[in-house]
């Protein structure tokens, strides 16, 4: 099978640039952060071999906190992002976000359907 581009030799050459700047630049940028972050790099590998996983915490002490509000819900991340989505969600995914001393309710319910109760 042949295979025809729906663009010329032009368009594809510049294509072609365009990704590998976008690469190049990639590239460039994360070579220099890890050169100026060497030593929490280190301390992070240092961490690492020690204990093969890191949680939240553990980064948290080696890095300190993040410089900028952390987000925990779904609301969180979509909330700012300035489309006419619906936030609403799924019915059962409604109590995720919820305390668990605001769940008692759920969980009560959740036994009896267990238990053969609440079963039509």
């Amino acid at each position: 099978p042949v295979f025809d581009k729906p663009y010329s030799e032009a368009t594809a050459k510049l294509i072609d640039e365009e990704a590998h700047d976008l690469v190049q630049n990639a590239y460039d940028r994360t070579t220099k952060l890890l050169t100026d972050k060497r030593e929490a790099v280190e301390l992070v590998a240092q961490r690492l071999l020690e204990h093969e996983v890191l949680s939240r915490d553990d980064m948290i002490e080696l890095l300190g906190k993040r410089p900028f509000d952390e987000k925990h819900t779904y609301e969180d991340f979509v909330g700012e992002t300035g489309g006419d989505e619906d936030l609403e969600l799924p019915v059962g995914l409604q109590g995720l976000n919820k305390d668990d001393d605001e769940d008692d309710s759920d969980a009560d319910s959740d036994e009896e359907l267990e238990d053969g109760e609440g079963k039509d």
